[in-house]
């Protein structure tokens, strides 16, 4: 290699290998004179802003500093670190000049976002979407009518103010936004997170923050047109109610499979990462699709919540959220402005006495009209009497579409840290208010409100109708949303990838995109058809009132589904409405009658309900350990029936009275001229004078008694459980013993991947199933068209025969 002296050009010549060294050393020395020379020159300001601490570093010095103490008087006199908070807030502000002053107003606003949104995945954490489910109702009410009564007063006062029409709608839609952070760190901190008042409060909170995001949508829309344009006004509404529940269904569905794949990877490292970047992720994805942050962090904790993980992420989560929820507390301080207040004095000190006393009212008669006692629904009215920070979006929106004054601003920031501080207050009165309250409001009233309070409860019953009415708009919901959402998905996201893809064949992608979301509809449209008959048949029989009602409600299904298998080909073909419907009956029933189809279906929704239910199932495994199946011995009932000698019925097979899919019980045993004969195949032929020992849900088997009674087949027996019937058998008061045994499916077995009808269980076996068990969740008589899958628990019941071909397989120890 040739090696030239630093600086030299080649016509120096190379360095002599003898003088390598000496060039070395002295290379050496003279850059690190140059250096020391340059160093030197630096400028003294330069110099300084090497070493200067950077402006975030400082600021967060100081609110945690401030924060700190101003949290430990609060707890000292016994008041929520939340007005410590926002004290210390005021403190750095910028009215205070004798404390240092927060200088990075903009990185600061920055962690406060940070802060709401950690606080609303906190919050999602320990409020599961199971858990929601059950507050809901009471929660939609209560959110109802406060929404409907500050609303009307906000802008009612508004307009008497002199403030105008726009300013007074938007004045009424924050005044009847709650903070959800606010309320839940004060109930936190006043240790009333287990009371029975929470779960209502937090259910008309979460309620709340889904009308604000609709709430938004209107306001927006009114106030670019500035008037109300009803069919744009529903599409927008529609889109987002699409979304949100397209985004709930897939969630359920995704993460907690994905997290059980994944579990042997999870330590505590991985699984933060994991949950936070999940958090972030949706809350930015809500963003995308209209929604907000806030609502998209909620849903991150609920899916999470509902999951194995849940309780290890909440430990793991709770040191960042109690962090930057202190920055977001402290950044409401900030907001305090003296001179503003006093300015604004009487419009504020109103807006707040009416924030604080329509919430009390409101709130606690949402809650009694959702059936709730006084003793509760007033706390929880009580804990969501401040206006939240909500409004201050809302109030933004306004004068970024430039219809809202620059005064109404600060004034809602001032009116909200008032109310703020009042709602620990309030809370501490709400119990001793509740007692004045019985002790003087008219006994009648008192009676009247305990009676309204047991009818709701009873309402909540769950009758014939309420369950097939739950199970119908529960599935045509689900697969009706799904099934919107993929023909939206198909033409909106695929077709203009296909399109760029294959831009010189217009045909080609439109056909492409038609032929995926025909085949997603084909699996989901079945679905949303199929027929619950486990109450059906049941309400057909009971009066022609009832058919009428229910061949209604199969007729508007039917209808929903042929105009969603006709709208692909209508939308990218613009083929006429009227033969595609016309083409899509006749598919639709042949989908409907599919088996296969049937088992792929019926496969998603057994997954569903797994992972929506897995945390709870869970807990109850551990609860119920050493006698964990007992759910399925006591869920199922027997009876014995008699048939006349003249039965209508006789000489029929089983298979031809097809009582199994039609009213959902099985046949257990026949009794006939002093024998019986266990588990009969369908082949069986039933005559005038058996005994048939049925088996099914109680009110399957009521139901069935009932309708056997009209041919003249008697009772017998009473009800009995399917374990007490074994276990008399087992002790020797009934002979002809059934017997019951739990196996376990393994990947090498030749049932894993077949359905239950063709699974062989009743030829290979001799044996009925009567229940299976599935990532924990319980499906008692299972539906013919399911799919068996390796580790599924399958309980099947028969005689000795069944018990001598299960040992001869090698599957009893």
């Amino acid at each position: 290699m040739t090696l030239c002296r630093k600086g030299a050009t080649e016509a120096e010549g190379p360095v002599d290998s003898g003088e390598k060294d000496s060039y070395d050393n002295n290379t050496f020395l003279e850059n690190r004179s140059v250096d020391s020379h340059r160093f030197a020159v630096i400028s003294e300001k330069e110099a300084i802003a090497v070493h200067e601490i950077p402006a975030q570093i400082t600021d967060l010095t100081i609110i945690l500093t401030i924060a700190a103490l101003t949290t430990l008087l609060c707890k000292k006199i016994n008041l929520p670190s939340v007005l410590g908070y926002l004290l210390a807030g005021f403190l750095t502000g910028p009215v205070v000049a004798f404390l240092p002053t927060i200088q990075d107003r903009g990185s600061v606003a920055v962690w406060s976002d940070i802060g709401v949104i950690f606080l609303m995945f906190g919050l999602g954490l320990e409020f599961s979407l199971h858990k929601l489910a059950q507050v809901g109702g009471p929660g939609f009410l209560s959110a109802g009518v406060q929404a409907a009564g500050m609303g009307g007063v906000g802008a009612l006062l508004g307009i008497a103010l002199g403030w105008g029409p726009m300013n007074s709608l938007f004045l009424g839609v924050m005044l009847a936004m709650s903070s959800t952070m606010i309320t839940m760190k004060s109930v936190e901190d006043m240790g009333l997170k287990q009371a029975s008042f929470t779960d209502l409060a937090l259910g008309t909170l979460v309620i709340e923050d889904i009308l604000a995001i609709f709430a938004m949508v209107i306001l927006s829309t009114i106030a670019v047109s500035q008037s109300i344009s009803g069919w744009a006004l529903v599409q927008r509404l529609g889109l987002l109610l699409l979304y949100l529940a397209l985004w709930l269904i897939l969630g359920i569905y995704l993460v907690p499979t994905m997290m059980k794949k994944l579990r042997g990877l999870m330590n505590e490292e991985v699984l933060l990462v994991f949950s936070l970047a999940l958090c972030f992720l949706m809350a930015i994805l809500a963003k995308e699709i209209g929604l907000s942050t806030e609502l998209g962090a909620f849903l991150a904790g609920s899916l999470l919540a509902g999951t194995l993980h849940a309780e290890e992420v909440e430990k793991l989560v709770t040191p960042c959220k109690n962090l930057f929820g202190a920055v977001f507390f402290v950044s409401v301080g900030f907001m305090i402005q003296p001179a503003m207040i006093w300015d604004y004095l009487g419009p504020i000190l109103l807006l707040s006495a009416a924030a604080i006393l329509g919430k009390l009212l409101f709130l606690t008669i949402g809650g009694l009209v959702a059936g709730k006692p006084l003793r509760m629904a007033l706390p929880a009215a009580a804990a969501q009497t401040q206006v939240g920070e909500f409004s201050f979006i809302i109030a933004g929106l306004g004068q970024s579409l430039g219809v809202t004054g620059a005064f109404l601003y600060p004034i809602i920031v001032a009116v909200s840290v008032l109310t703020t501080f009042t709602t620990p207050f309030l809370l501490k009165l709400s119990g001793p208010l509740v007692t004045f309250l019985e002790g003087h409001l008219p006994k009648p009233w008192l009676a009247a409100l305990d009676r309204w309070c047991q009818t709701r409860s009873r309402e909540k019953g769950e009758g014939d109708w309420s369950l097939f009415l739950q199970g119908y708009f529960r599935s045509f919901a689900l697969y009706g949303v799904l099934a919107v959402g993929v023909i939206l998905l198909g033409k909106r996201l695929l077709l203009p990838l296909l399109l760029e893809t294959f831009p010189d064949r217009s045909w080609l992608p439109q056909g492409l995109t038609c032929l995926g979301i025909y085949l997603a509809l084909a699996l989901l449209l079945p679905a949303m058809l199929r027929v619950r008959r486990r109450f059906f048949t049941s309400l057909w029989l009971q009066k022609v009132s009832s058919r009428v009602i229910l061949s209604a409600l199969m007729v508007l299904r039917l209808g929903a589904a042929v105009v969603l298998a006709a709208a692909p080909a209508v939308l990218l073909f613009q083929v006429s409405p009227l033969w595609m419907i016309l083409a899509a009956l006749p598919v639709i029933w042949l989908a409907t009658h599919s088996n296969k189809i049937a088992g792929h279906y019926l496969e998603v929704e057994a997954r569903f309900l797994a992972n929506f239910n897995e945390r709870k199932l869970a807990e109850r495994f551990r609860e119920e350990e050493g006698n964990v199946h007992q759910w399925l011995t006591e869920q199922l009932y027997v009876a014995t029936l008699a048939c006349p000698t003249d039965y209508v019925q006789a000489g029929k097979s089983l298979k031809e009275l097809n009582w199994g899919r039609r009213d959902h019980i099985q046949i257990i045993q026949i009794w006939r001229a002093g024998r019986h004969w266990n588990v009969p195949e369908g082949y069986w032929v039933v005559q005038g004078g058996d005994r048939l020992v049925v088996m099914g849900s109680p009110r399957q088997v009521e139901n069935f008694c009932r309708q056997q009674a009209k041919d003249g087949v008697v009772q017998v027996s009473g009800l009995t459980t399917l374990r007490q019937y074994v276990s008399e058998q087992e002790s020797g008061e009934r002979t002809g013993q059934l017997l019951c045994y739990g196996i376990c499916l393994d990947k090498t077995m030749p049932q894993v991947g077949k359905s239950v009808r063709d699974s062989g269980i009743k030829t290979d076996w001799s044996a009925i199933l009567i229940g299976l068990e599935r990532n924990y969740l319980p499906i008692p008589t299972p539906d013919p068209s399911l799919a068996l899958r390796a580790g599924d628990l399958l309980w099947v019941m028969g005689s000795q025969e069944m018990a001598a071909k299960l040992l001869a397989l090698g599957l009893l120890d």
